[in-house]
């Protein structure tokens, strides 16, 4: 009997590209295949150090790093910088590190595969440098990856212009049964934070696309019959989702007590908390987050909030646990979602959309309220409102002072109006139950999953 492969896993340097990443990971482990998962050296880190237990819960993965270019200190959530810099550096760390792991390796143990993230595609390139086959991953809804790969056509169509900004102001659809998809929103233009850094972002969307045909297979995280207008573009994309390994994730911080989170959960009714979190990189000024909690007491419904590390102060956020505390609140600093998510007493998820935190819901019938604040979060919104009907918009704007905040009146209101709405609970419900479909026996996510472990182990026809 052959030997199981060893595979190269490589993640665009944010939480919310590692976390599907590494679920992949341990699905790969669990079919025998050897995983060697590398992280930019502060992302590795952070991990290592917010793990509990460094060795026996991720048994099979080793956990490598490379730099990214950066200096200590410098700003990581620029995403334009960060991407600037390791599209410098990266490639030639990424192919010293295999030249020595494989120098230093016999046999199986030798990396043959490189499974790199779409957003790091450039990365195929070394693999075929390096003699490895090359798949890729799509941490992000089919619909996002389509919207990239359509660029040429978009340009073509009158739609953008040749460096990504749109020529007029609308919305309109890739194709039937995908969300609308609004000009102004964009996940190049709205990812860098200034349009300085734009061309830095489009220029590495305008890389990985030229470098897709490299892969043998791509893999999406996300369930057919929740995009079939998507894969109906991309065929030969299988989706393999909703990944939610149980076991740990790659956490950038280490969570709060999840038996004392669990007992406060259990403490409440049924249907009942308002679960709030906005992921690993959206910031609020201190103004919203005050409105935020206002609002949240005026519903006199318990909430579960979570206030990032580093994305308050010490005195905002002692504040918004005095708040939470007086109005049957908790403020915590990191949380088990999934565990969370899937808790009986939860009735509604305020969201910033990102990719994983919606997949999560749907896994578990939770309506959504939306804030998307970047990248593709606001596609995501769309299908959660426009397609699914899972859950319903935070409205945003306004002219003069103040312009942009959402009011205390506003977040009442409409966490009101999702818990009220058995209509939007019961769609969510049926999205739950389709996704656990797709990975149950026979379930189609989990046939795609075992062709590409097949593919991987050369067992593929």
């Amino acid at each position: 009997m052959a030997s199981p492969p060893r595979v190269l896993i490589l993640p665009y340097p944010a939480q919310g590209h590692v976390v599907p990443m590494m679920d992949l990971s341990h699905c790969l482990v669990e079919h025998g295949v050897k995983v060697t998962f590398v992280n930019t050296e502060l992302n590795h880190g952070l991990i290592l150090g917010a793990l509990a237990t460094r060795d026996s819960e991720l048994a099979g993965i080793d956990m490598v790093s490379v730099p990214d270019g950066l200096g200590h200190g410098e700003d990581r959530k620029d995403l334009a910088r960060l991407t600037d810099s390791f599209s410098k550096v990266m490639p030639l760390e990424l192919e010293k590190l295999v030249r020595r792991i494989n120098g230093d390796a016999r046999g199986s143990e030798k990396i043959s595969w490189l499974i790199a993230d779409v957003n790091m595609a450039w990365a195929f390139h070394v693999a075929k440098r390096l003699g490895l086959r090359a798949a890729g991953f799509c941490p992000s809804s089919a619909a996002m990856f389509a919207t990239r790969i359509k660029i040429p056509e978009m340009i073509s169509d009158g739609v953008l212009d040749e460096s990504g900004w749109p020529r007029w102001r609308g919305t309109f659809r890739l194709a039937p049964a995908m969300p609308p998809v609004d000009t102004s929103e964009f996940s190049w233009n709205c990812a860098a934070g200034d349009a300085k850094g734009q061309p830095v972002i489009f220029n590495l969307i305008l890389r990985n696309n030229a470098a897709t045909h490299l892969a043998e297979s791509i893999v999406v995280n996300s369930v057919h019959d929740l995009e079939p207008g998507a894969f109906t573009l991309f065929p030969n994309v299988l989706p393999v989702g909703p990944l939610l390994s149980e076991k740990p994730v790659g956490s950038f911080w280490a969570e709060d007590d999840a038996a004392s989170c669990a007992a406060w959960l259990d403490a409440q009714p049924a249907s009942s908390v308002v679960y709030v979190a906005f992921g690993s990189l959206a910031a609020y000024e201190a103004a919203q987050l005050v409105e935020m909690a206002e609002g949240l007491a005026l519903t006199s419904r318990p909430f579960l909030w979570v206030v990032r590390p580093g994305s308050a102060t010490e005195e905002l956020v002692d504040e918004l646990r005095r708040r939470a505390a007086a109005s049957r609140g908790r403020v915590v600093s990191w949380c088990p979602q999934r565990r969370v998510l899937a808790h009986p007493s939860v009735g509604c998820f305020l969201t910033h959309c990102g990719w994983n935190s919606t997949m999560e819901a749907v896994a578990n019938g939770v309506p959504l309220l939306c804030w998307p604040y970047f990248t593709d979060q606001f596609l995501n919104q769309s299908y959660i409102c426009d397609v699914w009907r899972t859950g319903i918009k935070v409205p945003r704007g306004g002219d003069g002072e103040g312009a942009g905040l959402v009011g205390r009146e506003v977040v009442r209101g409409k966490v009101e109006e999702l818990i009220g709405d058995a209509g939007t609970r019961a769609r969510a419900l049926a999205l739950r139950d389709i996704a656990r479909r797709a990975v149950g026996e026979e379930g189609s996510s989990r046939r795609n999953l075992e062709r590409f472990v097949d593919l991987v182990k050369g067992l593929a026809s």
